[in-house]
């Protein structure tokens, strides 16, 4: 599937549940963004007139958006609205296009969805499609390439740093990340040890937290993330001994709402703390 859509353009159409479906045409002038991940991607490209609105959520706390993108109308994942903008290309995030993709297909207007990306090759891998889509492609092989060459750098930081530290990743839900999730990308991406000896997302569990420990703990989603009954690590004393653990770094949540080129951000946020950590511990020895 992954080289099927790899090979579209948008001069050809496209019949793809999870990717693209466009009409034949020059690359599209009139772009919305659908959503929060969406969002990032376009912002990838670089500031641009044919953006023309972007999601609901631009000005929410867990979006990083820039100001430019801040400054364009709204977009919900709603076919009437849409409409309404007069696009010819609809971006939304993974698995959000749905009935409202193909309502907006039967009126001729081309979408594109995302694919689910859970590392930093999916992530790769999204630039490069919607480079196509939008006609693009040389500011996608860009970002690809930076993208590659600053993770070269985490690698070889982790080459110099030897020994590498335990990380615990939790969220203000009270859950973690084991392999399988970006969040676990992200802390590999260091050569940093995840913690959770899982697989996919975790829930919270106030008990199994308390045994919990790391060389690093790694929050996020505390001070800029949605609130709701539903954190309950920012008021379980379960989690206490967590939130009050040094070291302890919290990443912006707009650096991985989702998996978007903006989790090379959280990666070196991490490699920041995963170096410090290293020289106290030879300072200490």
């Amino acid at each position: 599937m992954r080289a099927q859509v790899a090979a579209f353009m948008w001069a050809c159409v496209c019949v793809a549940p999870d990717h693209a479906e466009a009409q034949a045409g020059a690359a599209p002038q009139r772009v919305v963004s659908a959503g929060l991940c969406a969002d990032a991607y376009l912002a990838a490209f670089g500031e641009s007139d044919t953006v023309i609105a972007a999601s609901w959520q631009v000005h929410q706390p867990v979006s990083a958006a820039p100001d430019w993108m801040r400054e364009r109308p709204l977009a919900w994942v709603d076919a009437e609205r849409l409409l309404r903008l007069n696009p010819d290309l609809v971006v939304f995030a993974a698995g959000e296009g749905g009935r409202t993709a193909d309502l907006l297909s039967r009126h001729g207007i081309g979408v594109f969805e995302l694919g689910w990306a859970s590392d930093f090759v999916g992530i790769e891998e999204n630039l490069r499609e919607l480079g196509q889509v939008l006609g693009r492609e040389a500011e996608a092989s860009r970002e690809i390439a930076e993208l590659s060459a600053r993770l070269d750098d985490l690698a070889r930081r982790a080459d110099v740093r030897g020994r590498q530290p335990e990380i615990l990743y939790l969220s203000a839900s009270g859950g973690s990340a084991g392999t399988g999730t970006f969040v676990d990308a992200a802390l590999r991406a260091t050569g940093a040890i995840n913690a959770v000896d899982a697989t996919g997302w975790t829930r919270s569990d106030p008990e199994h937290a308390l045994g919990l420990s790391a060389d690093i703990v790694v929050t996020s989603f505390f001070r800029d993330g949605f609130g709701g009954r539903m954190n309950r690590a920012r008021h379980h004393s379960a989690y206490a001994h967590l939130l009050a653990a040094e070291p302890r770094i919290d990443i912006p949540s707009g650096d991985w709402p989702c998996a978007s080129p903006n989790l090379i951000h959280a990666a070196e946020r991490i490699a920041d703390a995963a170096d410090r950590w290293a020289r106290d511990a030879r300072e200490e020895n």
